[in-house]
């Protein structure tokens, strides 16, 4: 199979630019104002609540800002 220049450039492009769906970590307490990349991260050690794993998408949804240790 024969690809022109234009289609492979394409399909490189297309691909490098659609991340896979981020996963962050949340506090489960109402009060929760931030989402984490790492679940080790030291903004969460005041949880006191489970730390749930969702994706990026839906902790923005629900309003959450990422944790200044970890920007």
């Amino acid at each position: 199979m024969k690809y022109s220049l234009p289609v492979l450039v394409l399909f490189v492009f297309s691909t490098s630019f659609c991340p896979p769906e981020t996963s962050v970590f949340i506090c489960g307490s109402a009060g929760a104002k931030k989402y984490h990349y790492k679940e080790t991260c030291r903004g969460l050690s005041g949880c006191r609540s489970e730390v749930a794993k969702t994706s990026l998408k839906k902790a923005q949804g629900l309003g959450l800002t990422l944790c200044g240790w970890e920007d």
